[in-house]
């Protein structure tokens, strides 16, 4: 399979065209991956454009490719966002980064009741543009055509909210549902929110917060899985299901 990368603003080129990788993205090309001249290689603008192109320059601060292909990839119609609680450690990092090699279409930090990592103030700019530097390495290792985006933080509260505009499934090991029991359409033309508790679990009044507000409990199997492996597992039931995979 052709190496992948992704260019801002290269959605309009045509066959023919040259496409420049230049600072980080040309060094990780050239000095990491060590592309060569005639090799085929593929770019994105992670917002669904798709480029096929052989490498015509190399060097440490750029690499040239001209262009062979050219698609268009849709978004999915149902997307599959994950709400993850912000976890101790990189345990909330490993989740966000197999979520996205998955497929997940957007993640939302969710600083929860029991969360012992907190991101307040500076921080929480600073958490967020991390786990966006997480989310497009991953994409681009997956080649995806779509990069997820990354939200601001969400509260309780604002979680609720959510609730009411999207399908949401609580992942909960003491739910009498699993997930994979559950009905999904590919074609229901509404987005489904996973919701992944800290370490702790999510705490008894802010389940009752979520049901209140329309969301459904359901839970993976007889096992309880940390809150890095229970996002992607339950992603993976879902692409199943919605005729992803």
């Amino acid at each position: 399979m052709a190496l992948h990368f992704l260019v801002d603003g290269s959605s309009d080129a045509g066959i023919g065209d040259i496409v420049s990788l230049s600072g980080a993205e040309a060094k990780h090309a050239a000095v990491v991956r060590r592309v060569r001249v005639g090799e085929s290689v593929t770019i994105g603008d992670g917002r669904g454009r798709w480029l096929e192109g052989t490498v015509r320059d190399v060097s440490a601060s750029r690499v040239d490719v001209t262009i062979t292909a050219r698609a268009v990839v849709d978004a999915p119609d149902v997307r599959l966002v994950l709400v993850q609680a912000l976890a101790k450690g990189d345990r909330d990092e490993l989740a966000v980064q197999a979520a996205c090699e998955l497929g997940v279409d957007e993640v939302i930090p969710w600083q929860a009741s029991r969360s012992i990592s907190r991101w307040e103030g500076p921080k929480a700019a600073k958490g967020r543009e991390r786990w966006a530097t997480i989310v497009r390495e991953a994409a681009k290792q997956a080649h995806r055509s779509w990069v997820p985006g990354v939200t601001e933080p969400l509260t309780t509260g604002q979680l609720a909210e959510f609730a009411g505009q999207t399908r949401m499934l609580v992942l909960d090991p003491t739910a009498t549902v699993r997930l994979s029991e559950i009905t999904v359409a590919p074609d229901a033309q509404q987005d489904i929110a996973l919701v992944v508790g800290p370490e702790g679990g999510i705490s008894p009044e802010e389940l009752a917060k979520l049901e209140a507000a329309g969301a459904e409990r359901v839970r993976l199997g007889d096992t309880v899985l940390r809150t890095s492996t229970a996002g992607p597992a339950a992603i993976a039931v879902l692409s199943v299901a919605l005729g992803r995979w």
